[in-house]
């Protein structure tokens, strides 16, 4: 820890606050800090040809301004958009074979590194000596306990600028689903902001490292965690929680930039009230939806244990002023305990950014029987169909199957099997005059529910981890192809009855995971594929295979090219056109991270952060040597071993001179 922040504010992150109450209307004050000076950010040149993004919501949206600069990376995942791509075009697919690491730096944390540093140029910014100066800066992050680090990302020698670690209590690791992951920070308004394992909120000066304010948006008493990146829109953060293993009602909420008090926060199910649905103008594909709906299609009080949580990543359309994301699995994973649809899990949801209240919702699959949370991101990229220019939003599902919808109104446009392998549904019924429209036509040999508690039903396709999680796509718009990050695993799922007991595991399933193969019998035994993906006709276009899940996000260039990494370690760089195999690299340890880019001092660089673990590799992060532990995923990885080791390191690429 750095000597020169005062020692109160370190200590106040950690902190017991009071859990925000679950209405929309009422507000929390955050605890009392004084703000510190923001950090003076340059305003960017013109880069060259940068990544589309949104038309500004208002003239004085930083993050807009700093989005449409290729040469930096200040958000999460490099826009409102989702898109993951970079408008810089020094590396091609002509030099990009020269690619050579540039500098590391150990985080000095184990367990998996999700996520991706950020990088802002010309900031303001102290030293560790207390002198200020003025260069590049790029914020990192680690898994629990959650350490950010101000690094020099312009000088030689990357100095630390500053270092903040938080004070938390261990006891939230035990309840952390699937490894000690955080997916990254957050810039807004001079602040960098944090969700901590432990569910504090946190916003930083950006310039010193100082507290500003924090809030605790949950009880990891009671299962809740906190995974996923805070999401800065206009003058809001907005933040999830994790926790569906453990019986967590899902739920995202707005927090103010400037003072942390709660704006609204809308939840997965329950009451309207606290679903901010309105009945009557919330729409399901394109018809109103019915009263208090998050109650009605559960069986009793279940909703208030029924998980829909929300650990993913959010995307912002300025224009239409919605919010885009999904929410995860219902609790428990055994479906035979809870009859219903259970809406609102397993459903993507479009949000008014000011008010939190739902315009459309769609639930993807209607009483999960198989872990297929919905949380996977919501990719917003104008595309060209049918004569005209459509405002999409593309969403690579945990089931299997991609999602294209009109984004403005939620109407379904395509939904295609993305892997070969996916088998428990046939189709999603596309006929809107059907009774089924848009839902998952489910095959009886793979149903959970139709096989029963205690039966083990075998060879379902995807296994629980899905065709993609986590792992964020990228959409090249000169290819108008979406790069996607897969996984090609199978599974046997035995449910059984459970019962809830806040702050334990509420699974009710025990799994086994093998690779696809197995169950196509086509003699093949990889685990992973790294696609081109057609949104607008749902179809494949070109496909590459990996010896394991590809559990990076990838990122996409105007110069041809688009990098993603493996499990075993490798960064990879491809021809975003036709796949081919340009270059790759062995890194410390595998990669879960997702790769970003930026320049500095005239000069592209590709990051990505190196740590193997995450839910593909909790076998190694956590110690576990049971096929059947890790929730099923231990056995179809346990060759892992044989190639990377446990890590946390970020390496910085560039073109040797």
């Amino acid at each position: 820890m750095n000597e020169r922040f005062p020692k109160a504010a370190h200590e106040s992150a950690g902190e017991e606050h009071a859990p925000a109450k679950p209405a929309a209307a009422e507000a929390q004050s955050a605890p009392a800090v004084q703000p510190a000076p923001a950090p003076v950010v340059a305003a960017p040149a013109p880069a060259a040809e940068p990544a589309p993004v949104p038309a500004a919501a208002s003239a004085d949206d930083e993050l807009l301004t700093l989005q449409k600069d290729a040469r930096q990376w200040a958000l999460p995942t490099g826009d409102y958009a989702n898109l993951r791509h970079s408008g810089l075009k020094q590396i091609t697919a002509e030099n990009v074979g020269k690619l050579a690491p540039a500098w590391q730096f150990s985080t000095g944390v184990l367990r998996g590194h999700e996520g991706a540093p950020l990088v802002l140029n010309n900031v303001s910014v102290m030293d560790s000596s207390g002198k200020t100066l003025t260069t590049d800066v790029m914020y990192l992050h680690t898994p629990f306990p959650n350490i950010v680090y101000a690094l020099d990302a312009k000088d030689p020698a990357h100095q630390i600028l500053w270092k903040y670690e938080p004070k938390q209590d261990p006891s939230v690791v035990p309840v952390m689903c699937c490894d000690t992951v955080n997916r990254g920070l957050a810039y807004g308004d001079g602040k960098i902001f944090l969700a901590q394992a432990d569910t504090t909120l946190i916003a930083l000066d950006a310039k010193t490292g100082k507290l500003v304010w924090s809030v605790k948006n949950g009880d990891p008493s009671k299962g809740q965690t906190s995974t996923a990146a805070p999401h800065v829109f206009k003058d809001k953060v907005l933040v999830g929680i994790a926790g569906g293993e453990f019986g967590v009602r899902g739920h995202i909420t707005a927090y103010s930039v400037k003072d942390g008090k709660l704006v609204w926060r809308g939840y997965s199910m329950g009451p309207d009230a606290d679903t901010l649905i309105e009945p009557g103008k919330t729409t399901h594909l394109g018809k109103p939806v019915e009263k208090d709906s998050g109650i009605t299609t559960w069986e009793g009080d279940q909703w208030q244990t029924g998980g829909g949580t929300t650990w993913g990543w959010y995307s912002y359309d300025p224009e239409l002023n919605q919010i885009f994301y999904g929410s995860g699995n219902p609790s428990t994973w055994n479906p035979n305990q809870r009859p219903g649809d259970n809406r609102w899990s397993m459903t993507l949801w479009s949000r008014d950014l000011d008010t939190g209240k739902a315009k459309w919702v769609y639930q993807m699959t209607p009483h999960d029987e198989w872990d297929y949370d919905g949380i996977n991101e919501v990719i917003l990229a104008d595309q060209d169909i049918g004569g005209k220019k459509v405002k999409t939003a593309v969403h690579f599902d945990r089931n299997g199957f991609a999602y294209t919808l009109d984004r403005t109104n939620g109407e379904l446009l395509v939904a295609e099997k993305y892997d070969p392998a996916v088998n428990w549904a046939t189709k999603v019924d596309m006929d809107k005059s059907s009774k089924t429209y848009g839902r998952p036509l489910v095959v009886d040999k793979y149903s959970t529910q139709h096989n029963g508690e205690d039966t083990n039903t075998q060879n379902v396709c995807p296994a629980a981890l899905g065709s993609k999680d986590e792992q964020p796509a990228t959409f090249d718009p000169a290819t108008q192809l979406f790069l996607v990050p897969t996984n090609h695993v199978c599974m046997d799922y035995e449910p059984f009855r459970v019962s809830y007991t806040a702050g334990q595991p509420y699974v009710g399933a025990t799994l086994e995971m093998f690779p696809a193969g197995k169950v196509l019998g086509d003699g093949t035994n990889h685990t992973g594929n790294f696609i081109a993906w057609d949104a607008k006709t749902g179809k494949i276009v070109w496909s590459n295979k990996e010896q394991f899940s590809a559990w990076s996000g990838a990122v996409s260039t105007d110069g041809g090219v688009t990098f993603y990494g493996t499990l075993e370690g490798y960064l990879k760089a491809v021809d975003s056109k036709t796949g081919k195999e340009l270059y790759k690299y062995k890194t410390p340890s595998g990669i879960i991270g997702n790769v970003m880019t930026y320049e500095s001092a005239g000069k592209q660089y590709v990051a990505v952060l190196s740590g193997v673990g995450g839910w593909a590799g909790i076998g190694l992060a956590a110690g576990l040597s049971k096929s059947n532990e890790g929730l099923g995923a231990v056995g179809n990885y346990a060759s892992l071993a044989n190639y990377t080791a446990l890590g946390g390191v970020l390496t910085v690429f560039g073109l040797q001179e």
